[in-house]
């Protein structure tokens, strides 16, 4: 069945705090990313209980929503819905957030738009390298020289790669940030820099700035700050040239004398440590970061590796340890996911795992880390096991990589090396390894059933619960398929997917109707909530078969008490939905807080009122 990819976008957007709460959304493999301009009307839960959110990882002002593979019609269906300009809204300011997010955020914007690139031209020249090593192809070939070159200039042209994605994270102007740091570039800058430039009685430094990253940053960070304070005093009339001119004047002398030289020894020290650590650990270093790599990818935290990959690529031309990792890492979120959709009884689980297995083998995790592994703890040693076992003979074979992208089966070129040929054999015996210890590891530790438990919302002194009628799923009311309910009509609450036929209580209350059709029971608890239990979509047309009442309007009666049974599997046979709506009608009187969706049982709490008027 296709998927509603409009609903989905209309939920999220709502549950991110609507159109004019988004500073800026963009999209990468498998997440939305969205800068919101006031996190505290983010509801985080809400977002993971919508039907085709695998996870949210929320730090500072970013949002990162895992939606997998359809991530693009997600976004596509969310850029018809607003402009997403953050006005109307409380600016984050920088204090309130850490040092950690502010440095993780800025990296991301800086270096995550540069990897499709970068993947691509990276497994062309790969590609290219494969064909002259089996000898279909000759260096001297001009269709050989054409594409080598179109594949090395996004490689060559990386420093104004990272003008654009800087200057765009910085709100610069791109067009003068393209042009300072293509000054260093340029083949007549590189002759005179070659032939001992000075400039105020001091030598340039001889570097070459083409396939470097951080004199790019420098370059454009001091574009930034010369940009606004030239703005601030140069007169209107004449800011269209005054500030450019005054940009270029200031910025590349001291780039090349000061910026350029720091940013290249920056690089240079930063690739240094890491093959320092891998010195030191040797093939364990591999081992052990392949292990942690599901960790960090579920916090967002590898990012923080990509300065690193790319650094070292463009600079070494190789890379050891975070490719290698990741080869491991990648590669037994597929097994794992086999051996779950091997092993389990659960329909639902199996189609989820078998998909997202597939998408992992290819180099794309998000899919099997949020749909199956952080599901099940279980499932996440399997991998973790893999990984770190596969990865160890990883880093034994001293696998190099040379593309900075996420490995898998479809990018195994980027491990093709002409001076090794044996470079890429094990390359596909980590690949192997990683395949059969998850997959052997997950078999001997997942248990079938392993569900993730609904998290109860934490509770204040005042505030009246709500709790489960009913032993099933608890998901988000934005996930039911009829819109009176999804769309807030009849009010705010959650609704469960029912395990069994049998209704209680949510509260001490009051029976205020048991509908003629004997499908929903209404409510009015002893705090005055006015709470709808309605089971099943459409149910109203059984004319109350399958439906039997334990109680009558008037009918005082206590938190968890039977209030009806029901028969589920004949319902379920009729064709209709069994979802549960449990929503508070006169929920504009109440400040809500409600449960993370997963497993529940009846008479946990799910939702939390505080009045309003109270809170006045």
């Amino acid at each position: 069945m296709a998927k509603d990819y409009a609903g989905i976008a209309k939920s999220i957007l709502k549950h991110i705090g609507g159109e004019k709460n988004v500073a800026h959304l963009e999209h990468c493999s498998t997440r939305l990313r969205f800068s919101v301009a006031d996190p505290t009307k983010v509801d985080k839960d809400g977002l993971k209980a919508i039907a085709g959110v695998m996870g949210v990882i929320f730090n500072g002002n970013q949002c990162q929503v895992v939606i997998g593979n359809d991530v693009i019609e997600a976004y596509d269906e969310l850029m018809k819905l607003g402009s997403f300009t953050g006005e109307g809204a409380v600016p984050v300011t920088a204090e309130k957030r850490s040092i950690g997010a502010a440095v993780l955020d800025f990296l991301v914007g800086v270096f995550q738009p540069l990897v499709p690139a970068i993947a691509g031209a990276g497994i062309l020249k790969a590609l290219l390298s494969l064909l002259t090593l089996i000898g279909v192809m000759e260096t001297t070939d001009a269709w050989y020289t054409v594409l080598y070159n179109g594949a090395d200039a996004a490689l060559y042209f990386l420093p104004l790669m990272v003008a654009v994605t800087m200057s765009t994270k910085l709100k610069c102007n791109r067009l003068v940030a393209l042009g300072a740091v293509g000054a260093l570039i340029l083949p007549g800058m590189t002759t005179a820099i070659t032939e001992g430039l000075t400039l105020f009685g001091f030598t340039v430094q001889n570097i070459a700035y083409s396939y470097q990253v951080f004199p790019a940053i420098l370059t454009v960070a001091l574009l930034y700050f010369v940009e606004k304070w030239v703005t601030k005093i140069s007169p209107k009339p004449i800011r269209v040239f005054f500030v450019p001119m005054i940009c270029f004047l200031i910025v590349v002398p001291v780039s090349l004398l000061i910026l350029g030289p720091l940013g290249y020894n920056i690089g240079q020290v930063l690739t240094t440590v890491i093959l320092f650590l891998y010195d030191k650990l040797g093939w364990l270093a591999v081992g052990l970061l392949a292990a942690l790599l599901p960790l960090m990818v579920s916090m967002g935290m590898h990012k923080a590796l990509l300065p690193y990959a790319v650094s070292s690529i463009s600079e070494m031309g190789e890379e050891l340890l975070y490719m290698p990792a990741s080869l491991a890492h990648n590669i037994s979120e597929g097994g794992a996911c086999f051996a779950v959709a091997l092993k389990t009884k659960d329909t639902e689980l199996r189609s989820t795992a078998i998909s997202a297995g597939i998408s992992a083998i290819f180099g794309i995790t998000e899919p099997a880390l949020y749909g199956v592994t952080l599901q099940h703890k279980r499932v996440l040693y399997g991998v973790m096991a893999g990984s770190f076992l596969s990865g160890t003979i990883i880093g034994l074979t001293g696998l190099k990589a040379f593309v900075a992208m996420g490995p898998g089966l479809a990018g195994m070129a980027m491990f093709v090396d002409v001076n090794n040929s044996m470079n890429i054999v094990w390359g596909f015996v980590g690949f192997a390894a990683a395949v059969v210890f998850s997959f052997v590891a997950t078999m001997i530790l997942f248990k079938d059933g392993e569900i993730v438990e609904a998290k109860a919302p934490e509770a204040a002194e005042g505030e009246e619960a709500v709790t489960s009628p009913l032993d099933g799923k608890l998901i988000d009311l934005s996930e039911v398929k009829d819109e009176v309910f999804s769309a807030g009509i009849l009010g705010e609450g959650m609704a469960i997917i029912p395990e069994k036929g049998e209704l209680y209580a949510p509260a001490d209350a009051v029976v205020d109707t048991v509908f003629d059709s004997k499908h929903a029971i209404s409510l009015v608890s002893d705090g005055g909530a006015e709470i709808l239990l309605h089971v099943g979509i459409d149910t109203v047309k059984l004319e109350g078969k399958y439906f039997e009442p334990q109680v009558s309007k008037g009918d005082k009666v206590k938190a968890g008490q039977l209030l009806m049974k029901f028969d589920l599997n004949a319902i379920k046979k009729e064709g209709y939905d069994v979802v549960t709506p449990v929503i508070v009608t006169n929920a504009s009187d109440y400040r809500l807080t409600k449960a993370t969706g997963g497993a529940v049982k009846a008479g946990s709490p799910i939702i939390r009122l505080a009045n309003k008027e109270e809170q006045a």
